[in-house]
């Protein structure tokens, strides 16, 4: 294994934890190492492994939103309760770093959720979008751990 090698699998390492911790842009970060690595290697077979490692992270940011939030919407969340159950989200990053973004995730939805349907109901929904944001990381760590499975094949193909 070359420096570089060694360097992408580091990054892609990063990516991953990236996806599961949002302190980092994980899947752009395992997608843009693999770039380096093609871009160093410059074969046609590197260049393909980075074709289908961008196939598969395209195609898990579009369905990380996309069956979530079809979920939510057949379970009669409304997209003005996950807009406050973001924007928290985003204050909660910067209040607790690294785990206040679920936490003001949560506690947004929930405020959002009491206001618009009582306390009886405001639990089993916030538990809802809470179970649809595990879901869609789900997708985008399936999504990048294929394109690190893809750059390793390539790797023993170079």
């Amino acid at each position: 294994m070359s420096g570089v090698e060694i360097l992408v699998a580091l990054a892609i390492a990063v990516g991953l934890v990236g996806v599961i911790v949002p302190v980092l842009p994980g899947s752009l970060l395992v997608l843009g190492a693999i770039l380096v690595w093609s871009w160093e290697l410059g074969t046609s077979t590197a260049w393909v492994v980075f074709a289908i490692a961008t196939t598969f992270i395209a195609v898990g940011s579009i369905v990380k939103y996309v069956v979530p939030g079809r979920r939510l919407k057949d379970d009669g969340i409304p997209g003005s309760t996950l807009l406050l159950g973001g924007l928290l989200g985003i204050v909660g990053f910067f209040v607790i770093p690294v785990i206040g973004l679920p936490i003001g995730f949560g506690l947004g939805v929930y405020l959002a959720e009491l206001r618009r349907v009582g306390s009886g109901a405001a639990w089993p929904a916030t538990a809802h979008a809470l179970k649809a944001v595990g879901l869609s990381l789900l997708i985008e760590l399936v999504a990048s751990l294929l394109a690190a499975a893809t750059w390793a094949v390539g790797v023993v193909l170079t």
